[in-house]
């Protein structure tokens, strides 16, 4: 059993459901990353949703955009990403998923130096595993080309995470069932990421079909900004997924110190 289907199994057992922030790695630096992680362990998180910057992150809002220039301003790769979660793995065992496009991934399989030729999933299963990486989400790959990339983490012991959307299709949703593992993310709504004053009415049918093809719990994110967000969704689903809400608190941070206690501060305040 993986580390996030036993921390699923535990939340089930005690009848509680999860928490699962957001953060963008390098976002304000990566030494912050690192505490930020802790930080939102401490506070009660149940998973950790660590976003790889992308120089196109075409299904985040404006925030989350934001982050990830940030980020990417301190140049760094795929590699250093992982060193932060090695660093962080020293102070907690909360599951760790990564949370990015399909191209930082392929830079470093292909090698992000020209020292590194060979082209291989293996290399990156191998590398985030080691680093202490429970499951990996890739936004826009689908589970339609997503074959051999699963099948690489499910070799690994790596959890594929997918998305679904009040659009996707019955058939999209059991293809999901049958490639996925660990859970399976409901997006409350249509469109980008981002935090909203209200909570869609299709996320909680959305997590019915679901539930129809998969005994996976899901989790629910896209808007959910508030207590009584969480709340809410703690009401039919698994665990709510906060993470604009969360970046938020970070680019409104004076300093990095106070980042970190701005987002514990706030965290606890979520699931309060």
């Amino acid at each position: 059993m993986s580390r996030i289907a036993e921390t699923f199994a535990n939340l089930r057992r005690d009848n509680r459901r999860g928490f699962i922030p957001f953060i963008t790695a390098g976002d304000p630096d990566l030494a912050t990353t690192t505490q930020l992680i802790v930080e939102l362990a401490n506070a009660g998180a149940t998973l950790i949703e660590l976003g790889v910057p992308f120089t196109d992150p075409m299904a985040d809002g404006p925030v989350i955009q934001r982050a990830s220039e940030r980020a990417l301003r301190h140049g760094f790769g795929l590699t250093e990403v992982l060193q932060v979660v090695s660093d962080a793995r020293r102070q907690t065992d909360v599951p760790i998923i990564l949370f990015s496009y399909f191209n930082p991934l392929l830079q470093f399989c292909a090698g992000e130096s020209s020292n590194e030729p060979e082209f291989t999933f293996e290399k990156l299963a191998r590398a985030t595993k080691q680093a202490g990486v429970d499951g990996i989400l890739v936004t826009d790959l689908v589970p339609e080309e997503a074959g051999e990339f699963a099948a690489t983490l499910r070799a690994n012991d790596l959890d594929m995470i997918f998305l679904v959307a009040p659009t996707s299709t019955d058939e999209r949703l059991q293809m999901v069932a049958e490639r996925a593992s660990g859970f399976i993310y409901a997006v409350s709504r249509a469109g980008v990421t981002g935090a909203r004053a209200e909570m869609s009415a299709e996320a909680e049918k959305l997590v019915a079909r679901v539930r129809k093809v998969s005994d996976l719990p899901v989790a629910v994110g896209f808007g959910i900004s508030q207590p009584e967000h969480v709340a809410d969704v703690w009401c039919y689903a698994d665990a709510a997924v906060v993470g604009s809400a969360i970046v938020s608190e970070i680019e409104q941070a004076e300093s990095p110190a106070a980042a970190v206690a701005r987002v514990g501060r706030f965290a606890r305040r979520l699931i309060s």
